[in-house]
């Protein structure tokens, strides 16, 4: 069976779409940074994003720095 993968925080947005249907205000880390207590919601339903992160996105970030480096370097 093939693994599925999703993106994390789709997962939360669709849990806090869920509570607010339900008339709930969550809040997510009260102040700050919410990704520690997003971390600790995906870790609490057995959700473990792995830590490359969206490979679309890790692959796209790559093209746009080797395209960086050959402007301010001058590489081929």
């Amino acid at each position: 069976m093939d693994e599925q993968t999703y993106n994390p925080w789709t997962i939360v947005n669709l849990i806090f779409e869920h509570l607010a249907d339900e008339g709930l205000h969550p809040v997510l880390g009260e102040t700050g940074d919410p990704g520690a207590a997003a971390a600790a919601l995906l870790t609490a339903l057995g959700v473990s994003p792995v830590a490359e992160g969206n490979s679309r996105i890790v692959e796209r970030n790559r093209e746009h720095l080797a395209e960086l480096r050959r402007a301010v370097l001058d590489e081929p």
